[in-house]
């Protein structure tokens, strides 16, 4: 185990969280707590978004140096600020003792970074299977073989990458600040960006039960456990049906397997068939993911590292939502300045969740209490104060002026964003999602039941009899619709929109938890309507796997704060028997109960007969496949970036003539090993690519290699011409795609490497031609 690597990286994020500290505690200083648990988010954000505005120009040391005087330079300012000692005494007054709270911060961090290195340790390899480490480690080494930014695309020879990379940029520049090869970054990144997110949701969290005077370190730690630990019901509901009588647990496991993506048979299966994948699959055509899954699968990808930076937008919403309306400087700030930075990188993170930012800035405004339209114009405001509209009416223009807010400052991080999605994010757009297609209600509750039912008891139990009765009509309208419509989750969460926004349009007491409760079902809503059509996944499937990794972090902190608030409070309720505790605490032990078996079961699966520990991601290939790991590490000894020519990855030959049988899919050893351990770009790699590029610009890269290996020498000539080609790698895939290879007719192809399993020939452009 490589325990001084580890002690490096703690040491760093020691460093940067003490440089975030004065940062957050101003970017939040009108939250409680001012910013606990996201002191590192800040930094990390605003380290990676000056490396990647300035690694455009150069990504090299001086660039990494230029970024740590930048995020030094503004703690320094922060901290010196005048409104930061007055802040400070504030809080002293008031009996906060900032010193222990951000040590306690510092401790949920160093316990879940410990977690996930011990996780990791035990399965480090970036093996292809089972998911994208191969494209993720192959951003990695692109990105620590480039000299300017955007990185050259590993499967794509010649052209920048075209993936969401700013996560990988941030663990290039973390690694590159510690000396760390890419091998072992990645493991220690991962565990970075998993204790980054934990803390994350117990800072904020513990922030909003705060300001209401409540327990809000038990909000807190709730919080990191539901985003860190907790899972959906599928395995809690497994024993369940297990433990029915056996003609009922039949007929249960029936239904449940005619509404899900599940065999009666997989339903009924005991603990002995327990796999941590299974709990990720419940909808149909869909991947619904929560972050423990996540994390133990292993992939350093986008919709994992974007979310400490999705809550971290949440808490500049719930700055905004605090911030007293006479301060319109801070409001306009927040609104037009830090959201939109934010959302600048997050496109370049995890594009999913760009928009999702504006939209807690858009409920932030609309829910609250302050008049939205004084951070666009106080005149419009002092127009709105003067009248005397009726309460509709003006519900209708508090909406408009958060729409209004909530566009601008889209508009403004849609310009930050604007040179890398008009390079990454095109052939893409929305589409209406068939009826057909629609999650089913058991589908819905197995991944968010438990949430849903933490909500409702909170919700209800904050509202008052007559508040209750006008929401009920709506929730009668949606379980009419729900029925006629073919839409089930009208009946999940409707209730919860429904609900959530009479709460915060009465005295009781909810606050910014009632938010984040409002933009998941919203989203879970949004998923059921429509669609963004790719061509990376089919239908709907990606687009539901990378929303439901943004709810499950903002319900996580809601129901962090909501079920120990549900439990403390004897608070007026609708539903006669609430009020006793027993019956609350009963409530809380459930949903732990039921989402806690699979962290159980899995990471004991995970442990059970673990091999010595080693942080190291690609030691596998030298034990596995030990001829061909030899030449991949001469391709990694390679300097810069020169151009290789392997068999693309593609799950079938692209032209009707081929009729051989297909090479193995792109989940395997074969899917361009060369390019993705190495970051030297081959000409067509990963199929992948037809959701980056589009299908024909890819096939024509295909076609062009299947000239370049089967002949005449003239077309061998012309391909590796048109490409630059560098270097030609004949290996297991290359001999499986088109038999024995050989370019004896081509004069300048020059073995330079060779054994048993591969065969790496080296181009002189000068001498290339036909012999």
């Amino acid at each position: 185990m490589e325990y001084g690597l580890v002690l490096r990286w703690l040491v760093l994020y020691g460093v940067l969280a003490a440089l975030g500290r004065p940062l957050a505690a101003r970017l939040f200083s009108t939250l409680p707590g001012r910013g606990v648990g996201l002191s590192l988010p800040t930094a990390l954000a605003v380290l990676g978004i000056t490396v990647y505005w300035l690694g455009h120009l150069a990504f090299t040391p001086l660039t990494l140096a230029a970024a740590v005087a930048v995020l030094a330079g503004l703690a320094l300012l922060a901290g010196l600020d005048r409104d930061a000692f007055a802040d400070r005494r504030l809080e002293l007054a008031d009996g906060v003792r900032p010193g222990r709270e951000w040590r306690a911060a510092a401790a949920v961090f160093v316990v879940a970074f410990a977690l996930l290195l011990a996780v990791r340790a035990v399965d480090p390899a970036v093996y292809p299977v089972g998911g994208e480490k191969f494209l993720d480690f192959g951003l990695l080494k692109s990105l620590d073989r480039t000299t300017r930014l955007p990185p050259q695309d590993m499967w794509f020879a010649g052209e920048p990458v075209a993936y969401y990379y700013g996560g990988h940029l941030l663990t290039a520049t973390l690694a590159d600040l510690t000396g760390t090869a890419p091998r072992y970054a990645y493991n220690l990144s991962l565990a970075g960006f998993y204790a980054t997110l934990v803390t994350a949701a117990y800072g904020l969290a513990g922030a909003i039960a705060r300001e209401r005077a409540e327990s809000w370190r038990l909000a807190g730690l709730a919080a990191a456990f539901f985003v860190g630990l907790a899972s959906n019901l599928v395995t809690a509901s497994r024993l369940l049906v297990g433990a029915l009588p056996a003609p009922l647990r039949a007929d249960v496991a029936g239904v449940v397997a005619a509404r899900t993506r599940y065999s009666t048979d997989a339903v009924l299966a005991g603990l002995d068939s327990f796999s941590y994948w299974t709990a990720s699959r419940v909808i149909p055509g869909t991947i619904n993911e929560f972050p423990l899954f996540g994390w133990l699968n292993g992939d350093l990808h986008a919709h994992m590292m974007g979310t400490p930076f999705l809550l971290l937008g949440a808490a500049l919403a719930f700055a905004l939502y605090r911030t007293p309306a006479a301060d319109l400087r801070r409001r306009r700030v927040l609104a037009f300045v830090a959201v939109p930075i934010l959302a600048g990188f997050q496109a370049v993170v995890d594009t999913w969740s760009f928009p999702s930012l504006f939209g807690l800035l858009f409920l932030a405004l609309a829910l609250g209490r302050a008049e939205p339209w004084s951070v666009l114009s106080a005149r419009v405001a002092r127009w709105r104060a003067a009248r005397d509209a009726d309460p509709a009416t003006a519900e209708l223009e508090h909406l408009a002026g958060a729409l209004a807010v909530a566009g601008v400052a889209g508009a403004l991080g849609g310009l930050l964003a604007l040179p890398f999605l008009l390079g990454a994010a095109g052939g893409r757009s929305v589409a209406l999602l068939p009826a057909a297609e629609r999650s089913s209600l058991p589908a819905l509750l197995l991944v968010h039941g438990a949430f849903v039912a933490v909500f409702l008891a909170y919700l209800l139990d904050r509202l008052s009899v007559d508040r209750v009765l006008a929401p009920l009509v709506g929730l009668v309208a949606l379980g009419v619709l729900a029925l006629t419509a073919d839409l089930a989750v009208a009946l999940v969460v409707g209730p919860l929109l429904i609900f959530g926004w009479a709460a915060c349009r009465t005295d009781r007491p909810v606050g910014f938890e009632t938010v984040l409760i409002v933009a998941g079902a919203g989203l879970v809503g949004l998923v059921e309507l429509v669609y963004v059509r790719e061509l990376a996944g089919p239908l709907r499937m990606n687009t539901v796997f990378k929303t439901y990794a943004q709810v499950w972090v903002l319900w996580g902190v809601a129901a962090g704060v909501a079920l120990p608030a549900f439990v403390r409070w004897p608070g007026g309720v609708s539903v006669p028997g609430t009020r006793s505790r027993w019956l609350r605490a009963g409530l809380a032990v459930v949903v732990v109960l039921a989402t806690v078996p699979y962290a159980g079961l899995a990471l004991s699966a995970h442990f059970d007969g673990a091999a010595e520990p080693t942080l190291e991601a690609t030691r596998f290939v030298e034990r596995e496949h030990p001829e061909e790991a030899r030449a991949i590490a001469y391709v990694d000894g390679l300097s810069g970036q020169p151009t290789l020519l392997s068999a693309p990855a593609t799950s079938r030959y692209p032209g009707p003539e081929r009729d051989s049988p297909a090479p193995p899919g792109m989940y395997g050893w074969q899917s361009s090993p060369a390019a993705s351990l190495t970051g030297v770009p081959t000409v067509a790699g990963w199929h992948h690519e037809v959701g980056y590029r589009g299908r024909e610009p890819y096939l024509t890269r295909v076609r062009a290699v299947d000239d370049a290996y089967t002949g005449p020498p003239e077309r061998t000539v012309a391909v590796l011409e048109r490409y630059g080609v560098d270097y030609v790698w004949v290996g297991p895939a290359e001999r499986e795609r088109y038999g024995e290879v050989s370019f004896t007719d081509v004069s300048g192809v020059t073995p330079v490497f060779e054994n048993q399993a591969v065969t790496i020939y080296r181009i002189d452009s000068a001498e290339l031609g036909v012999a």
